[in-house]
């Protein structure tokens, strides 16, 4: 048997989760009674409830005697550590870019990472039916790319395809277009299936005895702990004695011996137990409870292991704490600092994009990771496992040159809206320290008056921009970052204006009381809600805090008044997303997360025994 492994780099939304979704389909994967969900990849509720790929995951199609590994790859920038682990796990990739929006951020940094591997690259021009197409200025781009990211003659020389991924067709020829389109001609992706076989190289296999370097992870409640990747030398069976390389904690080497009691290979998107496991498959061994991210497994300990998988580092930090709330446990689960850790510390072996630090305390952790997206699903997967706990506000990591300067991470957002509102989106980044790079108009259409934005800006800069944005563009922007590496501290960024309106005592909130803070500032709560002293309740209008009472009741007397009393409302009340809740609040503040509710308070709740003075308590 022959193999091909290939992943497929997109950026988000262009459709690459359909692709594999058809490649599925007319590869064999299903029976033809089989009823088959869209967006088959993205297997976790939180990809189908936001759109989008989190997790990278493997499936595979079988071409006559060919057997096709396909691995589905996010395509944020927040989950890039989940692209740069499989890159030594494929010899080729599909790079899916959209006929209108053209090579994005994210495209550009998977792109690059494929090609420093060296591997063999396919054009997939998707999307050719929408009616703003403009096919062959995306295929110039495409090809500038290429020659940006120092790609050699081989890999700038690669094969186009033409494709409409959610009617499942796809073509090597330009001028068939037309006819695929308004259905004068049957199209399926063969053409595709054909191209692969024919342009990736089948992987390289080693003389030697079994190697596997471990890619990724799984778990199973029967036979516990699944190490995946890929074999690159020799044969492995089952119950065979081999030997895992790993490290520690402090980085020093360590070697474990153990029997493999299973042996997993990918059909379509099943998982099946085979006998053995051949060089330049992709599977899974069970075995080893110790297995991580980065380790080889060898026949023997006298081989040598493969070099260990390495990820950009992180950018942002954030601090993890118990929940120390008067309403902990009323929810959800109280979790201790054990559990908390324990929790963390599964969630750092399964993503090698996210760190864990001590903080000194024994119930604060810190998480360092990406972006703020991928603590926010971080967060909410906790949420649903029913912990609760508290976070901090996301904070960037500083580095210091040989000159003593300080230093913080700097990114490109690439900007893609309509053009009537370029003014306000310039002027809200300008405000984060956001330089204009470049002004793009050269795709607006009469169908579609858009135009892009190029910003170099601070990552601290972009911290809760994602809602703004959408916001100001009325939903219609598409926005996208890439790290560009560190640069000269900007100096500070307001990103609130307002201080914080709190609850000076417990109770549930009275929409008389309510009515008379409406003044003070926004409120975040409606009527009927528990609060406790040191509960943030809304923002401020002044830059300073503000103690309030929201749970004051009229007092009923005896006494009729002269007139009759009108019926009045609360205006209006914000309700802060957990995103919006990140960006919102200051170091003196956390986050309270529990399975049913989101909580705003301070880290000192007593107010006398906290500043409500902003130059005071933000140090």
């Amino acid at each position: 048997m022959q193999f091909r492994n290939v992943c497929i780099i997109a950026h988000v939304d262009h459709g690459k989760t359909t692709l594999v979704d058809f490649l599925l389909k007319q590869g064999g994967s299903f029976l033809s009674h089989q009823h088959v969900e869209d967006r088959v990849m993205d297997s976790m509720d939180l990809e189908r409830e936001r759109g989008i790929t989190i997790l990278s995951k493997n499936t595979s199609v079988r071409i006559g005697d060919t057997k096709i590994n396909i691995v589905d790859t996010p395509g944020h920038s927040d989950f890039g550590g989940e692209v740069e682990r499989i890159m030594g796990m494929v010899d080729g990739a599909l790079l899916l870019v959209d006929a209108a929006e053209g090579p994005l951020p994210q495209t550009r940094f998977v792109l690059q990472k494929a090609l420093a591997q060296g591997l063999r690259v396919i054009l997939v021009i998707n999307k050719v039916d929408r009616p703003d197409a403009r096919v062959d200025e995306v295929v110039n781009q495409a090809f500038d790319l290429f020659c940006d990211l120092g790609a050699s003659e081989v890999q700038t020389d690669f094969p186009i395809i033409y494709a409409c991924a959610r009617q499942g067709w796809c073509t090597p020829n330009f001028e068939e277009v037309p006819k695929l389109l308004d259905g004068s001609k049957k199209g399926n992706l063969s053409p595709l299936f054909d191209t692969i076989v024919n342009v990736v190289p089948p992987p390289k296999v080693e003389t030697e005895g079994f190697r596997m370097l471990i890619s990724n992870l799984a778990y199973s409640d029967y036979v516990g702990r699944l190490a995946v990747g890929r074999v690159t030398s020799g044969v492995l069976k089952r119950n065979q004695r081999i030997v895992r390389r790993g490290v520690d904690a402090n980085g020093t080497d360590i070697t474990e011996s153990f029997n493999v009691s299973r042996v997993y290979t990918f059909e379509g998107l099943k998982q099946v137990e085979v006998e053995e496991l051949i060089s330049g498959d992709i599977g899974m061994v069970a075995g080893s409870e110790k297995t991580e991210i980065g380790d080889t497994l060898t026949e023997n300990d006298q081989m040598k292991p493969s070099p260990r998988i390495i990820v950009e580092k992180p950018t942002l930090g954030m601090i993890f704490s118990v929940n120390t709330s008067p309403l902990a446990g009323q929810d959800g689960e109280a979790i201790q600092s054990r559990k908390l850790r324990d929790r963390l510390v599964r969630e750092v072996r399964q993503n090698v994009a996210l760190r864990l630090e001590e903080t000194g305390g024994t119930d604060q952790f810190r998480i360092l990771g990406r972006g703020e997206l991928q603590f926010a699903i971080l967060i909410e997967q906790m949420r649903r496992e029913n912990y609760e706990f508290m976070v901090g506000k996301p904070t960037v990591l500083y580095q210091t040159d040989s000159e003593g300067r300080t230093l913080e991470p700097m990114e490109r957002a690439v900007l893609d809206l309509p053009e009537r509102a370029s003014g306000d989106v310039t002027r809200v980044f300008q405000s984060r320290k956001g330089l204009l790079v470049k002004f793009d108009a050269s795709h607006a259409t009469a169908i579609s008056n858009r135009v892009r934005l190029e910003f170099d800006i601070p990552s601290r800069g972009l911290l809760g921009m994602r809602s703004r944005y959408l916001t100001l563009t009325k939903g219609e922007g598409l926005y996208s970052t890439q790290l560009l590496g560190f640069g000269p501290h900007k100096g500070e960024i307001l990103h609130r204006s307002g201080g914080a309106l709190i609850s000076d005592r417990a109770g549930d909130t009275i929409e008389y009381a309510l009515l008379g803070l409406e003044d003070r500032g926004i409120l975040f709560l409606k009527p009927g809600i528990a609060v406790y002293e040191g509960m943030i309740i809304g923002e401020a209008a002044k830059e300073n805090d503000m103690n309030v009472n929201p749970v004051r009741g009229k007092k009923l007397t005896n006494i009729r008044a002269a007139h009759a009393e009108l019926l009045v409302t609360l205006s209006g009340i914000r309700d802060l997303s957990l995103e919006q809740s990140l960006e919102w609040i200051d170091e003196d503040e956390w986050i309270e997360v529990t399975p049913k509710n989101v909580r705003l308070r301070k880290k000192v709740l007593q107010q006398n025994l906290r500043s409500v003075k902003r130059e005071e308590r933000i140090k």
